[in-house]
């Protein structure tokens, strides 16, 4: 946990006063609680999946969830209190993940399938692309807070995948100036994820 993360949960009370708070539509409890939490998830799912745009997509997915469902948290029952919880809806997520994959690999035998179970894979394809589809709007919404040249160096980055040195070449500057760029594109992108999580 971070000096800052640590500062923000005390000024802001408990992790379960936070969701009682967030509960209420406290967007900033619920901010608290995704800087606090976020890179445990990550963390968690990166170790599952060892994909780091997957992880980082299932990630974002945890907390919409988690704002969606804060009626479900009971700190008498998740006795492993806010994190507890948060793991389990990033299971939940991962296992879902890897059901539909492999649905989709097993494409030819769903034919052999009788019609229900054809509708209920159908349905949980369907829920996946539209949660996909909504994540992807929240990234896209937070890369138009970005410069020009902040959104060159993230998508050259993160979707193109390009080394430090392959970005600046790219972009015609120095090592040092696509660090920094790079560093405060993350830094804006965060603050924008953050706010579009807390208002979903």
């Amino acid at each position: 946990m971070s000096y800052q993360a640590n500062g923000k949960i005390r000024a802001g009370g408990t992790p379960a006063l936070l969701v009682d708070r967030a509960r209420t539509g406290d967007r900033e409890a619920f901010a608290v609680l995704y800087t606090e939490y976020r890179d445990g998830v990550l963390a968690y799912l990166y170790s599952r999946t060892h994909d780091r745009h997957l992880a980082e997509d299932l990630t974002q997915e945890v907390f919409v969830r988690a704002l969606r469902r804060i009626d479900t948290f009971d700190s008498q029952r998740d006795g492993g209190g806010v994190a507890a919880w948060l793991m389990v809806i990033a299971r939940n997520l991962h296992l879902d993940h890897v059901k539909l994959a492999r649905v989709q690999r097993e494409v030819p035998v769903a034919e052999l399938l009788d019609g229900d179970e054809r509708d209920r894979s159908a349905e949980v394809s369907a829920l996946r692309q539209f949660d996909i589809a909504e994540a992807s709007g929240i990234v896209a919404d937070a890369m138009a807070t970005l410069t020009p040249y902040q959104r060159a160096c993230v998508r050259m980055r993160f979707l193109e995948e390009l080394s430090i040195p392959e970005t600046a070449a790219r972009l015609g500057k120095g090592i040092g100036a696509t660090k920094t760029c790079q560093f405060r594109a993350l830094r804006v992108m965060q603050n924008a994820l953050t706010g579009a999580v807390a208002a979903a």
